[in-house]
């Protein structure tokens, strides 16, 4: 029946569901058939009324209780990614579903030709990573076939977009969105912790070849991460008919949201206009969620998402089916109803239809109902589909404040020459970022005695390599006795290793810092006011290490192949461990690059800590070990 009707149907079949009309069933002879409970539901709220005066054309039961109509439609094809951010998943990761409760491509067409017939005239596939699902060409091109559907859209990272875009275009996909949340390219794989920066790039210009106007760019801004790229973003829209899109930080289960990471759309607004006070106000759609500006001459525009300090609430028009088959009618909300549970009991489109309106009609006036949206409790925005499109998943992972991740630590100590106080300089020395970050080596557990399986640099294949640890002294084997970076007069000089023979180098350092009870606890729940001190102090580590020849005056310039950067916080001494280890093929080794990232990441737990107290030690600042080198390894 409902498939008959359709959209312009869907109030008439309400009225049967309802009762609405008893004498027609009477005068036929016709008994009335009871509503169900979904219509009873529908009848009892008072929905029934205002369906019955405003629904038509539109369908009934995509109309909620406050009259929004909603004919937009995400579907989130897989909960799987491609890449890693760790703003994604919450610290204990995501259970993925087994995939035999993920809806079959049959299913999502199912479904999308169901709500195309009751209006819905725009669908979104967002993922996890939509492009990463093998059939998604395919969906789309089933999707194009839907009479009355008149936008196909995908969310994506924009990973593997330059190599499947011609062929979704020529499947159908009209329209495209693609989230990047910083122009620089070691910030973007730091968070996300892989390589990828170009492609996703690649495929923004690909999309422009291809005539797609405007190609979206998302981009989520979080102060004290990337909100200094805001004038960048903008740029960026000068030669390239780009929207980018800058969208408030929301908070969602295991993001750890607080307020003060929102930088509002007035203030990115009043930004912009100090570099372009031309900027010129778009004229936007009623059930836009945009706030669109233009800066005269330049071919893309930008526009503000402002879901957190001016939410558009009412005039939502958007439904979210996961990809395991749950209908979310709210973002926001954690109430979901499962249409792959009914499909798959053989339910009709009728009672398909019921059961879609009765969620509809139990839609909240804004946010799910919550005042106090931070407090809420829902999915891991990774499982929802994507809200807003920050790799389609939000953050659970962000320093909210410091002059942020690279050598955090004060500044003034360091400032004019190597200039530290930009992502772009800091990660142009040396290698980018390893790909193999793994925030485990971030997890707040207790520990004990860490035993560390890694490696450290050497100072010269003469140095004597000696430590006090708990009144013990280690000494390398095969050392000399004279010093080999001064001079015959005692001047300092430096090694000449021009007639070394090459070999791989290793080298692990350590460093412990006690903190404090206080401090500590403040560390292990997260609350220092200046942000993630485990992360900040991780990258300040990794960035000492490819510095060290500019810190440390006679120290060679070596290219590191690999640096890795380690805390784990010790409960019974109140103390942040550090471990770190470094490694490159070369004619000298890398324990004092490994002994840098070990103090330059103790010195940043202390100023990120020094504002709850002084009384920090730091302590234990010692190589563990070393390989390679004409005198041998060393370990402690």
């Amino acid at each position: 029946m409902a498939a008959a009707l359709g959209r312009r149907g869907g109030a008439a079949l309400l009225r049967g569901a309802l009762g609405a009309d008893p004498r027609r069933a009477c005068s036929s002879g016709t008994p009335v058939r009871a509503p169900s409970a979904a219509a009873q539901e529908l009848q009892s709220s008072g929905r029934g009324h205002f369906l019955l005066e405003h629904a038509a054309p539109f369908s009934a039961f995509l109309t909620d209780n406050f009259g929004r109509q909603h004919n937009y439609l995400r579907i989130s094809l897989t909960e799987k990614c491609n890449l890693r951010c760790q703003y994604c998943m919450p610290e204990e990761g995501v259970q993925l579903t087994p995939k035999s409760e993920l809806l079959t491509t049959q299913e999502i067409i199912t479904l999308a030709r169901l709500f195309v017939k009751e209006g819905v005239e725009k669908i979104r596939l967002t993922g996890g990573e939509p492009l990463i699902r093998p059939d998604v060409v395919d969906i789309v091109g089933q999707l194009y076939k839907l009479e009355g559907l008149k936008t196909i859209a995908v969310t994506t990272n924009g990973i593997n977009l330059a190599r499947l875009l011609p062929r979704l275009k020529e499947a159908g996909l009209n329209a495209i969105n693609i989230s990047l949340d910083t122009l620089v390219p070691a910030k973007f794989e730091f968070i996300v912790r892989r390589k990828g920066f170009h492609k996703v790039v690649e495929g923004i210009h690909k999309a422009t070849e291809l005539g797609y106007r405007p190609v979206k760019v998302n981009c989520v801004v979080m102060r004290g991460f990337n909100e200094d790229e805001l004038l960048g973003f903008v740029d960026f829209t000068k030669d390239l008919p780009l929207d980018v899109r800058f969208i408030e930080y929301m908070p969602f289960d295991g993001n750890k949201w607080n307020f003060k990471k929102m930088v509002s759309y007035k203030e990115m607004l009043d930004t912009i206009k100090q570099r372009w006070p031309e900027l010129e106000k778009l004229h936007c759609e009623t059930s836009s969620t945009a706030k669109s500006y233009k800066v005269p001459h330049f071919q893309g525009q930008i526009s503000f998402i402002t879901s957190m300090s001016e939410h558009f609430c009412g005039s939502c028009n958007r439904l979210r089916i996961t990809a395991d088959g749950n209908l979310k009618v709210c973002l926001f909300g954690n109430s979901e109803v499962s249409l792959r549970d009914h499909l798959r009991s053989g339910a009709s489109e009728e009672e398909l239809i019921q059961v879609i309106g009765a969620a509809v009609g139990r839609k909240k006036k804004q946010h799910a109902g919550m005042f106090n949206i931070s407090q809420m409790k829902n999915r891991p925005m990774i499982l929802i589909g994507g809200s807003y499109d920050v790799f389609s998943c939000y953050f659970h992972f962000f320093p909210p404040e410091p002059a942020l991740m690279l050598l955090p630590l004060c500044q003034d100590a360091l400032q004019n020459p190597l200039k530290l106080n930009h992502w772009g300089h800091t990660f142009s020395h040396g290698l980018t970022l390893s790909s193999t970050f793994d925030t485990k080596c971030l997890e707040a557990s207790p520990v004990g005695q860490i035993s560390v399986d890694c490696q450290p640099k050497a100072e010269s294949p003469e140095s004597k390599l000696c430590s006090r640890d708990s009144g013990s002294r280690t000494e390398a084997p095969h050392v000399s006795d004279n010093l080999t970076h001064t001079d015959e007069e005692g001047r300092a000089t430096m090694v000449d290793v021009g007639g070394k023979p090459g070999s791989r180098r290793s080298a692990v350092a350590a460093a412990v810092v006690r903190l404090g009870e206080k401090a500590f606890g403040m560390v292990r729940q997260n609350q220092m006011k200046k942000g993630d001190v485990l992360a900040v102090a991780q990258i300040a580590g990794i960035q000492g290490a490819k510095l060290t020849s500019q810190l440390i005056p006679l120290c060679h310039n070596i290219p590191l192949n690999h640096v890795e950067v380690s805390l784990s916080l010790d409960e019974a001494r109140y103390a942040v461990v550090i471990h770190s280890s470094c490694q490159t093929w070369g004619r000298t080794g890398v324990e004092m690059e490994a002994l840098t990232a070990a103090s330059l990441a103790a010195l940043t737990v202390y100023d990120m800590c020094k504002a709850v107290t002084h009384d920090i030690v730091i302590e234990e600042v010692k190589l563990l070990s070393k390989t390679g080198g004409q005198k041998g390894d060393f370990s402690r």
